[in-house]
């Protein structure tokens, strides 16, 4: 990340970088399916890769060109308050100060996501005008209007990586439940399919409430079990099924 005030890293980054409310892989056809656009990607016990065994990641992009997603249950020792301080925004409310800081995956680890809910149409931080047409319209459209970089996944949550979201944090009039990661989990074009071929994956297709229960509400270390109870299942009775696809 290169040294702006934009977007969330704590050593700054470019204005125009990273995810804005347009899909992260132009060109890619809307149409293309089965995405998991919006769904948990959850290891299974044959996970070989270390840097995801026992881990839930929320998918946000799923199509022909690729995924990303954020890895949900994996708290860092650094506290936002800390990271904060890095960017020199001072939190002027407790809440959050202890907040963990997440390992959102192994790409890009020096630059920050801010996974919440996406932002009711009626929010005060919302030009009015905006948020009446967003009562009648797309929903996704709320978080554009009050955060410069956002992408609010359809009948999801919504992902903000400028720096604004962090100020409106700071001052209390933030998203009331997100987590913050460094990183993000990648995938090019066909490799996640493998990886639930080969039964590294399965993917959990829940209601919005629900995901946002398991990432908001739940303690980290026991979303794994969370998300897997969601899909009827028992962690310690699984020997690497196959996934969903």
């Amino acid at each position: 990340m290169t040294a702006s005030n934009s977007d969330l890293d704590p050593k700054a980054v470019d204005a125009d970088a990273g995810p804005g409310s347009a899909s992260m892989f132009p060109g890619a056809s809307k149409d293309e399916s089965p995405s998991l656009t919006n769904q948990f990607l959850i290891a299974m016990p044959g996970m070989l890769d270390e840097q995801f065994a026992g881990s839930v990641v929320y998918l946000f992009e799923h199509n022909a060109k690729g995924a990303m997603g954020l890895v949900v249950n994996r708290p860092t020792d650094v506290s936002l308050s800390t990271l904060l301080d890095k960017i020199e925004l001072k939190l002027e409310i407790t809440p959050f100060a202890d907040q963990a800081v997440y390992f959102g995956g192994p790409v890009q680890t020096e630059r920050g996501f801010v996974l919440h809910e996406p932002p009711a149409p009626n929010s005060e931080d919302i030009n009015p005008v905006i948020g009446e047409a967003v009562k009648h319209g797309d929903p996704s459209n709320a978080a554009t209007a009050i955060y410069s970089s956002s992408l609010t996944v359809p009948g999801g949550l919504t992902m903000t990586t400028s720096k604004d979201v962090l100020e409106a944090v700071a001052k209390g009039s933030g998203p009331k439940r997100f987590i913050m990661t460094l990183g993000y989990a990648g995938w090019g074009a066909g490799q996640l399919e493998e990886e639930i071929a080969l039964n590294g994956w399965i993917n959990a297709k829940l209601s919005r409430e629900q995901m946002a229960e398991i990432i908001f509400a739940t303690p980290a270390n026991q979303r794994y079990q969370s998300a897997m109870h969601a899909l009827g299942f028992d962690p310690s009775h699984l020997s690497g099924q196959v996934g969903h696809a």
